[in-house]
């Protein structure tokens, strides 16, 4: 399980991020690229990280899912994932 901070960090990015899209495209389009440099560097979406939903856990995570691919498993095994079901042939 990730550390709070760490998901409340990730959290905090993605607020950020929000906050400055679209001034961050108009500097785009313009070719400020000093006023781009100006922006926090927390607004830029290439540094936000998926994390699960559930745990926090950064590597292994399903895009579909929104969660990591040891959470999913756990899910998939008790039944708590429509339409999911362990493979057997």
């Amino acid at each position: 399980m990730a550390k709070e901070s760490m998901k409340a960090r990730e959290v905090k990015r993605a607020k950020t991020v929000a906050k400055y899209a679209a001034k961050r495209k108009a500097l785009k389009e313009a070719g400020d690229w000093e006023g781009l440099q100006k922006l926090p560097k927390n607004a830029s979406p290439i540094r936000m990280h998926n994390r699960c939903k559930l745990t926090g856990r950064p590597k292994g995570y399903m895009r579909q899912f929104g969660i990591n691919r040891v959470t999913f498993r756990e899910m998939a095994n008790k039944g708590l994932i429509p339409g999911v079901r362990k493979a057997s042939w």
